[in-house]
């Protein structure tokens, strides 16, 4: 059951994409759409360093 009285610091090592505001906090730290960070944790979990990690070395969009 969840505490609603205490409240604890999110755990910014993590990226829980079953929390409406931290996949739109994560989209806009990370300059992402919410697909490219579904994506990105599909490939390589849910560390927020790997995915991170896993964003800084995608391929440039052509436009």
């Amino acid at each position: 059951m969840d505490r609603l009285t205490k409240r604890e610091q999110p755990d910014r090592s993590k990226i829980n994409m079953h929390e409406a505001w931290e996949v739109k906090y994560w989209s806009h730290a990370l300059g992402v759409s919410r697909a490219e960070l579904q994506q990105a944790v599909d490939k390589v979990g849910n560390s927020a360093a790997a995915v991170r990690k896993e964003l800084a070395v995608r391929p440039a969009i052509p436009t």
